[in-house]
């Protein structure tokens, strides 16, 4: 928790009027249902959205978060959960604003802090429950190993502590709330925990619709003995208002989703428009040197080795088909790369159903000497992880665009040269210049140092009515991160 909390005020400007800015990009579309209903009372045409966006420049430039309709209402394009997990921290921070002297718009500073520190709230909260889920079937030296590896050997760090406003880091407690509330159901059958177990289900769902496979947790739990697997069926057969019970509870879960888009598009259900390929997953999320999930977080290897490791225990195939699933649905969405992120960051939330196949990997290590051997690996991961998210925020480890040389050359690399930078081109080159049909070559050398807030423009006409393609190509030295500068061709028809 220190490390977290640490890292969270690492990355906090307490002089600057924004000392933190979580709410943005995706982040902006999980929140600002909040601000929307409660301050502006405007959640469908959200005319506020313009001028936060010109004061505090949350969206990325292109209010991408939401649908424009043919009825002229706005859609989010993410669900309300978030929002719902994040509404405690919101309404402190709406009653502390003015009074700390900022504005009460949603979006200050207090909005931020808040969201951020509660990232952290819900974390240390859910990490005191998995430790009490754990302790039932490993060692406490197994546990305490297998909680430290999780939240300092991967990119839980980066998704939980720095950008605490993404939808993962709500998720996080509400994976630990569902193994609690399977367990304790299974050991009473009491209604209580069915209804939790329903609340949860239906809660993750409105976050991140693909959550909702965390319902095989408790479907395939106590799967392991013929004995108990029969005594788990017969209650509920013979007990059917367990089953309306926890559908009614999953309903008031999901309600707030279906009234909202009842409110803003006139139907019940609403198609956000994501695209999946589950004929032809893509591999690459967890090998590929874009993002790969093995390759920048490979503590989550040990992970999965663990999975073959489970013993006949009453998890054991919850925790093994919830985290085969689970992965063949994250890299079957279209979109792979999930935006800019550091190793998968979708796999993040579900990260305590993982400590139960780390934990049973730790235990099957019997020998002493591959006992030390596990400590001086999980130290060593824990370091490169450690340096690899402080790589990510200082813009040397690229979000979206890594690939091997270049990787090689900042591993463990604190003062990467401009050598290193430029693996990141292609050097992509016409292999045939002639079928370019270049007319005419314009050569522009420029020298300048351009400072941050500076933008160097040049504007060229080409006539020629034969060119088919304009190749565009540029040499540039930055000094530090790869962020802060760019090259833009445009290209526009007079």
């Amino acid at each position: 928790m220190l490390v977290y909390a640490g890292t969270r005020l690492q990355y906090t400007q307490f002089s600057s009027d924004q000392p933190v800015k979580v709410t943005t990009w995706d982040a902006l579309g999980y929140y600002y249902y909040l601000p929307a209903l409660l301050i502006y009372h405007d959640v469908d045409d959200l005319k506020f959205i313009p001028a936060i966006d010109q004061t505090y420049q949350l969206s990325g430039g292109d209010f991408y978060q939401a649908t424009r309709l043919p009825n002229g209402h706005y859609a989010g394009k993410y669900f309300v959960g978030v929002a719902i997990l994040q509404a405690p921290f919101f309404l402190m921070a709406h009653a502390l604003a003015s009074s700390l002297g900022f504005p009460a718009d949603g979006f200050s500073a207090p909005y931020q802090l808040a969201i951020a520190w509660g990232a952290l709230l819900y974390m240390f909260l859910a990490l005191l429950l998995l430790r009490r889920i754990l302790l039932r079937y490993f060692t406490d030296g197994v546990v305490a190993y297998t909680l430290l590896l999780t939240l300092l050997a991967t990119n839980a760090l980066q998704y939980i502590a720095v950008e605490g406003g993404q939808s993962h880091a709500y998720i996080f407690p509400l994976y630990a709330l569902m193994l609690y509330a399977t367990l304790r159901w299974h050991e009473s059958f009491r209604l209580r925990w069915l209804v939790m177990m329903g609340v949860v289900l239906g809660l993750a769902s409105i976050c991140r619709p693909t959550e909702a496979v965390m319902l095989f947790i408790p479907l395939l739990w106590d799967w392991h003995d013929k004995e108990r697997r029969q005594r788990k069926w017969q209650y509920l057969t013979s007990h059917a208002s367990t089953w309306l019970i926890g559908g009614l509870s999953l309903l008031v879960a999901v309600s707030p989703q279906l009234m909202y888009w009842k409110m803003v598009t006139d139907h019940w259900v609403y198609d956000v428009g994501s695209k999946w390929d589950f004929l032809n997953p893509h591999f690459r999320v967890l090998v590929g040197w874009e993002k790969g999930w093995f390759i920048y977080t490979p503590v989550t290897v040990l992970m999965c080795l663990g999975l073959w490791k489970l013993e006949k225990s009453s998890f054991s195939k919850a925790v093994m088909v919830f985290s085969l699933l689970n992965i063949y649905i994250i890299i079957a969405w279209h979109i792979w790369r999930y935006g800019g992120s550091y190793s998968c960051r979708a796999l993040v939330q579900s990260y305590p159903v993982w400590t139960f196949a780390l934990a049973a990997l730790l235990t099957a290590i019997q020998q002493q000497w591959l006992k030390v051997v596990a400590i001086i690996v999980g130290i060593y991961l824990i370091a490169v992880n450690l340096f690899q998210v402080y790589q990510y925020n200082e813009t040397i480890l690229h979000y979206d665009h890594m690939n091997r040389s270049y990787y090689g050359a900042i591993y463990l690399n604190p003062h990467p040269t401009p050598l290193d930078y430029s693996l990141l081109d292609s050097a992509a080159t016409p292999s045939q210049p002639s079928k370019y049909q270049t007319q005419e070559l314009v050569s522009l050398t420029t020298e300048k140092i351009i400072t941050p807030d500076s933008i160097l423009y040049h504007q060229v006409s080409l006539e020629s009515s034969k060119a088919a393609w304009i190749f565009v190509h540029a040499e540039m030295t930055v000094q530090q991160g790869l962020w802060d500068s760019y090259l833009v061709a445009r290209v526009q028809q007079a």
